[in-house]
């Protein structure tokens, strides 16, 4: 009988033992975890950031626009369009999204938008009065930094997501991630002609076209 008090014993202690490095590992994984989820979260908000710097040029660079002669409507109603749909769009700014169809329509208004300011800015190359504009230079310098930082900053969060949605996945922390809410985040999908910003440089060399003559019957 004593002999089998000793080996319970032992056979406890040695379980203790066990479940104490489990929990050591467990516990350093939760820990991993929760640096890799902060750091998925201040990326994003990195690139909410930026995003809202862009949103932030748009009504100077729309106003400056107008006041040219006979602008084209159409292109800044475009533009005021795009950048409301975009607003219509609510995501938290400091937690990334799980929901890789809620990112994607983020993404989707975002891009519509970059596409409306770049046919924006192809047309204003148009009107010789906003080439000699010094508010309007500097807003375009400004929205094509911010371009360039967007494209900066969406890559750092791949980066980010990347690792987090690896740790995720990983033997042995995959059993135990989803239980304290670690869920896999989706990534900015790569489009056409995303490996770079939008171009909203001039050329000051071209010469404006010269609208033909009115013709009368």
């Amino acid at each position: 009988m004593k002999k089998f008090g000793i080996g319970c014993g032992a056979v406890l202690i040695i379980l203790i033992v066990i479940l104490i490095i489990v929990g050591f590992a467990v516990g350093g994984s939760y820990n991993r975890l929760v640096k890799l989820d902060q750091n998925v979260n201040e990326k994003w908000a990195q690139v909410q950031n930026v995003y809202q710097r862009r949103a932030d040029l748009i009504p100077n660079l729309v106003n400056t626009v107008a006041g040219a002669a006979n602008f084209e409507k159409s292109t800044l109603i475009a533009v005021t369009q795009a950048r409301a749909s975009v607003g219509q769009v609510k995501l938290d700014p400091n937690k990334a999204p799980t929901d890789a169809a809620q990112l994607e329509q983020f993404q989707q208004a975002q891009g519509q938008l970059s596409n409306a300011l770049s046919r924006l800015l192809v047309v204003s190359e148009r009107y010789p009065e906003l080439r000699a504009n010094q508010n309007f230079l500097s807003l375009q310098a400004q929205l094509e930094g911010t371009e360039n930082r967007i494209s900066v900053e969406r890559g750092n969060f791949n980066e980010t997501v990347k690792d987090y949605n690896t740790a995720v996945r990983s033997f042995p922390t995959t059993f135990f991630a989803g239980m304290f809410g670690f869920q896999p985040r989706p990534f900015f999908n790569a489009q056409p002609g995303a490996d770079k910003a939008p171009e909203v440089k001039f050329d000051f060399n071209q010469t404006p076209a010269t609208p033909a003559p009115a013709t009368t019957p």
